[in-house]
C-alpha cells in the first residue's frame, strides 16, 4: 500500500518535470513537437482570460489537445510493466494522469471552477511570471522546488503581486538574479496606477 502514496509524489513531481523541462523548455522552440503548449495553449490561455477554447474540439488531431492525450496515454501505457510488481505504485500513477488530463480540461473551460480549485494552475498562465507554478493537479512540487508564486488580481484580473526576486525570470533560468528589476517594475505600476 506505501506504492499508492509514492506513485502520487512520483506523478507530482513528473507534471512539475515535464511541464518546466519538455513543454516549457523544448516547447518554446519553433518546430518542436512540444510547441503546441507554449504556441498554441498558452496562447489561448492569455487571449482569452484563462478559457481555451480548444479544449471543445475533438481529442483525435495534431492539436494541442490531441498532442496531451496522446501524451497522456503513453504515459500511461509506459507505466503499465510495473503494474505486476508495483500494483497500487501504478494505479497512483494511471489515476494521476487521468486526474490530471480531468482538471487540467475542465479548468480551461471553467475559468471561475479554476480559480477555487486550481489556483496555482491560474496562476501559471495569468501571472505575470509563465515559468512558475508548474503543477497543476496539486502545487507540492512547486513548494518544494520554490517555484510557486501566489498571485493576487485587481477588479479586472489583472495580477497586482509582483514575484519574489528569488522567482525572477532570470535566477529560474540558471543565471544571476535581478533583484532590483522587479521593486523598479512595481514602483513604474504604482505610478501609472495613482496617476
Amino acid at each position: 500500500m506505501l506504492g499508492a502514496p509514492l506513485g502520487l509524489l512520483y506523478a507530482n513531481a513528473g507534471e512539475w518535470l515535464i511541464h518546466k523541462y519538455v513543454l516549457h523548455g523544448w516547447g518554446k522552440k519553433k518546430g518542436s513537437f512540444f510547441s503546441f503548449h507554449w504556441g498554441e495553449h498558452h496562447r489561448a490561455c492569455r487571449k482569452h482570460e484563462f478559457y481555451d477554447p480548444d479544449y471543445q474540439r475533438s481529442l483525435v488531431g495534431r492539436h494541442a489537445q490531441g498532442k496531451e492525450a496522446l501524451g497522456i496515454a503513453a504515459l500511461m501505457l509506459a507505466h503499465a510493466p510495473l503494474l505486476p510488481v508495483a500494483p497500487w505504485f501504478t494505479a497512483a500513477v494511471w489515476y494521476s494522469a487521468l486526474n490530471y488530463f480531468y482538471k487540467h480540461r475542465r479548468s480551461h473551460l471553467d475559468p471561475e471552477w479554476a480559480k477555487r480549485h486550481l489556483k496555482h494552475h491560474y496562476d501559471h498562465h495569468m501571472g505575470r511570471e509563465q515559468d512558475a507554478n508548474w503543477c497543476v493537479t496539486q502545487p507540492w512540487f512547486d513548494y518544494l522546488m520554490g517555484t510557486r508564486i501566489d498571485y493576487e488580481y485587481d477588479e479586472r484580473g489583472k495580477p497586482v503581486k509582483r514575484p519574489d526576486p528569488k522567482l525572477d525570470p532570470v535566477a529560474l533560468s540558471g543565471g544571476a538574479a535581478n533583484v532590483t528589476a522587479p521593486a523598479a517594475e512595481q514602483q513604474q505600476d504604482d505610478e501609472q496606477t495613482a496617476a
